[in-house]
């Protein structure tokens, strides 16, 4: 009995962990599309988180000023378009290529405060194809690969904001070495 009630444990535990934990897309109540955006308290005047955010720009995008199209400091708004790519593996285990994700990026900067959208999510290909196709479970051309992009989107996403909220946080003050 014992050995039968272990067996049970072991299964239900085993089918308990191979469960996808649902991934959290945010879907913009209004229009419906894919929209990730926070904002975040970050002392400084307007002035002072433009030139961290251009800073970050600069670090983080190999050709800056072909990425953005908006960078207007009297509003503190700064817009660019750029893209990155997504995976899918075969049967057996070979990574390939599943396309390439568009997105649109907005930082908008106040004082002691930005926020950042990024939004506008296509696959390009022939036809772009709005990302937000993907949440339909009930879609006849559903992929189970989906599920997938949906996470690299997301996993992108948690990268590139942790990546902008920690070049946006002030340089630490230099002490002067008294001796």
């Amino acid at each position: 009995m014992n050995r039968f009630l272990l067996i049970l444990l072991i299964a239900v535990a085993f089918r308990a962990g191979a469960q996808e934990t649902d991934l959290f897309i945010p879907v913009d109540t209004d229009t419906q599309l894919i929209k990730f955006q926070n904002v975040v308290e970050e002392p400084g005047d307007q002035d002072e988180l433009f030139k961290r955010c251009i800073y970050w720009l600069n670090g983080y995008y190999k050709d800056p000023v072909r990425v953005t199209s908006v960078r207007d400091k009297p509003s503190g708004k700064i817009i660019g378009h750029h893209r990155f790519r997504i995976y899918y593996w075969d049967k057996d285990s070979i990574k390939h290529t599943g396309g390439m994700i568009h997105y649109t990026f907005t930082i908008e900067l106040k004082e002691n405060r930005y926020r950042y959208t990024i939004n506008e999510l296509v696959l390009k290909s022939q036809t772009n194809i709005p990302v937000e196709k993907w949440l339909d479970k009930n879609d006849p051309a559903y992929d189970p690969r989906w599920d997938s992009y949906l996470k690299q989107i997301a996993d992108f996403v948690n990268a590139w904001s942790a990546n902008l909220e920690e070049k946006m946080k002030p340089e630490p003050e230099k002490k002067e070495d008294l001796w």
